[in-house]
């Protein structure tokens, strides 16, 4: 075993990966770039070192600098995590040259893998099912358009060297085929290197399951069961579970052999993931196949299945790619096989044989994990940047075991800033449980333990998917999303009334605290309180608020008697409050009840309860005097990044939602559209151009 690694990620994976070293007793060396200076995975780590500025093209996809910083050290061995370097060809024979251990398959199988026509090329040979499209090395746009016109639409075009869901577009009819195979070409150029495609007919209502497999130096492979990750978002995951859903003995055995036949193929040594698009099949009743045919290849079926709701089972299998590294959804697998799977790459890498053979892997239970992101799913998931205030999370562990309850894995601590350099994802919150019902109870409960400010994210969108209808009853596909919209943005779990008598008591709350830090020696200053209590009367406060962009008037009054009231816009009613357990207070509105945790920052009180979150503006029109609102037509970066292209020039006439320009941050481009009729006046910036959150693009000048 190794006595030292490196480690080539940063954020929570290289987090992920100290812990099991350190259980091990293996050393460990963090790299980091100027913005993670003070990032929580460089205090994870034994060793530290500096290797660049904080761009990922300057520092962490700097390999020579990373195999330097190795052999500063003494590391033997090095960790690429995910993302990044992890599936890099050159990084791994540099590492060999070096004399280092990478930790991951060999170079030839990272290149048989990682260029998606030729892994299809070689899936084909070996008996793996393919989606029609075409693979081939032909790139002329003509003959790409003459080939998606001849699979047929819907089509998908993906970047044969992406992953991720960068540079991949869906197609609908042919004459919008040249404008998104541009937009796919120029993605997959700036994040991969190379604007190579494939073109797949796109598969209606597909599910996407994938199958962790491992291999040893000593030609030994296992599978250890399947994930379903079809909730999914511009092509990227957002919720994962494994077992997957209305999965039959029989089908898990075919897929997963078929999983490792293409490991095979390659040669493949460590951990791999083998994803499949898979066709929806009949209606079964969750458990039927388990319970009728029992659990053949080492399989154990998860207790205390129900029977209650139908599923959808699983149908044709398509391979779509391998994954030559770690997945980001790996804790799942880890929560039903109780296996390390880093654990199971060290020792791998190191040159022993897997841990476990075949039929020794049982699967035990269920579990999902929810991708928490800085993004605003209400804002078409534009992503977001800012210092996390508060970060509150549930009750839980961070790795210590696999089949923990309740587990978070994260690079980030409370307040860090989430930056515009790196990918959006704060955390992951992985629940197991003994049933899919139990796991959704536990997940529901620990995102509303999640307590998220200074930023926005995506926790109250990940508890609308996981109690929809579809996920509920596992009614699985890549369209869920789409499905379920109506349920899933724009929905207000905590209303104006108790958003408001929250901020309230919570203000009282800390009117009483500093009212007691002025009893000096058993007396109290009766000129220090600020109850409001006057010898005759009543007492009244008035609040100008501001609920989801609308003004409202609260009016609170302290009764002679003790008594509080309440009035919004004019409704009245009696409040009550009383501090409870861990900063909670239990909030009584007229017939409203509710636990909540309440957190200021500046004017704005974030809400959170059992039943969702919220926020609220108490105004301070003193603050406010003498400001200048932005006029119209003034076009804004809606966070900090790159200009990619603009798409007008000065003197263009334009319409409401056509598109302007584009913008490049945290890996995903995003549209500037126009907010109304117009002309543009000037464009401010050139494409390449860096600019920060709230720059001014373009100027244009609104039709009357």
């Amino acid at each position: 075993m190794f006595t030292k690694i490196l480690i080539a990620n940063r954020g929570e994976i290289a987090c992920r990966v100290a812990a099991t070293a350190r259980r091990m007793a293996v050393k460990t060396v963090a790299v980091y770039s100027d913005a993670d200076a003070g990032a929580k995975h460089v205090t994870a780590c034994d060793e530290a070192i500096h290797i660049g500025a904080s761009a990922p093209k300057e520092s962490y996809l700097r390999w020579e600098k990373i195999i330097a910083a190795a052999q500063a050290t003494g590391a033997q061995a090095i960790h690429p995590g995910y993302g990044f370097l992890s599936e890099n060809e050159e990084f791994a024979k540099a590492c060999s040259k070096a004399g280092l251990v990478f930790i991951g398959p060999p170079a030839s199988a990272i290149k048989a893998m990682g260029l998606k026509a030729e892994s299809k090329q070689l899936m084909e040979k070996a008996g793996v099912p393919l989606v029609p499209g075409y693979h081939g090395a032909n790139q002329s746009p003509e003959l790409l358009q003459a080939e998606a016109d001849r699979i047929g639409y819907p089509v998908l075009i993906k970047a044969s060297a992406g992953g991720g869901g960068k540079g991949m577009r869906a197609v609908d009819k042919s004459e919008d085929f040249a404008a998104a195979l541009a937009s796919c070409k120029r993605e997959a150029i700036n994040s991969f290197g190379d604007d190579a495609v494939l073109i797949e007919k796109y598969v209606q209502r597909p599910r996407h399951i994938e199958i962790q497999v491992f291999g040893d130096m000593h030609g030994n492979y296992v599978y250890l069961f399947e994930r379903d990750c079809s909730v999914q978002r511009r092509h990227q995951k957002v919720l994962e579970e494994a077992p997957a859903p209305g999965m039959t003995p029989e089908m898990r055995a075919q897929m997963g052999l078929a999983a490792v036949a293409a490991a095979r193929a390659v040669n493949y040594v460590g951990a791999g993931t083998v994803e499949f698009i898979v066709e929806p099949a009949r209606e079964v009743v969750e458990g039927e196949s388990l319970n009728a045919a029992g659990p053949p290849q080492g399989v154990m079926a998860p207790s205390g299945g129900s029977a209650a709701h139908q599923v959808a089972s699983v149908g044709a299998f398509y391979f779509m790619e391998m994954n030559t590294r770690l997945q980001v959804e790996h804790p799942v697998t880890e929560a039903i096989t109780g296996q390390d799977l880093v654990e199971w790459q060290l020792r791998v890498a190191s040159g022993e044989k897997l841990p476990k053979a075949q039929d020794e892997l049982r699967i035990m239970g269920h579990a999902i994990e929810a991708r928490i992101c800085a993004e605003n799913p209400d804002n078409n998931f534009l992503p977001a940047t800012g210092t996390l205030h508060v970060y509150g999370l549930p009750t839980c562990t961070t790795f210590e075991r696999a089949d923990d309850a309740v587990r978070v894995d994260s690079g980030v601590r409370e307040g860090d800033t989430i930056s515009p350099y790196y990918d959006s994802m704060v955390a992951k919150l992985i629940v197991h449980g003994a049933t899919r019902e139990q796991a959704l109870a536990r997940m529901d409960t620990a995102l509303a333990q999640t307590h998220i400010v200074g930023l926005a994210t995506n926790v109250q969108f990940l508890r609308h998917v996981t109690t929809s209808p579809s996920f509920a009853n596992a009614q699985l596909d890549t369209a869920l999303i789409p499905r379920e919209s109506a349920v899933l943005f724009k929905q207000e779990k905590v209303g104006l009334q108790m958003a408001t008598a929250a901020m309230v008591a919570d203000m009282l709350v800390q009117e009483q605290t500093l009212a007691s830090q002025a009893n000096v020696n058993g007396w109290i200053d009766p000129w220090a309180q600020r109850d409001g209590w006057r010898s005759h009367g009543a007492s009244n406060r008035e609040f100008m608020l501001e609920f989801h962009g609308e003004p409202h008037t609260a009016l609170f009054t302290r009764l002679h008697d003790g008594g509080l009231q309440l009035s919004i816009d004019g409704n009245t009613a009696a409040l009550r409050y009383t501090p409870v357990a861990h900063g909670a207070l239990d909030v009584r509105y007229g017939e409203l009840r509710s636990s909540v945790h309440l957190y200021k920052n500046g004017e704005v009180a974030h809400v959170f309860s059992a039943q969702g979150a919220t926020q609220i503006v108490a105004i301070d029109a003193l603050a406010h005097a003498g400001e200048v609102h932005a006029e119209v037509g003034r076009l804004t970066a809606p966070m900090p990044g790159k200009v990619v292209s603009f798409s007008v020039k000065a003197g263009d006439a334009v319409k409401k939602g056509q598109p302007l320009a584009v913008m490049e941050a945290m890996k995903m481009e995003h549209t500037i559209a126009a907010p109304a009729d117009g002309t543009v006046a000037e464009l401010l910036y050139a494409p390449g151009d860096q600019v920060a959150d709230g720059a001014e693009l373009l100027r244009m000048e609104v039709a009357a």
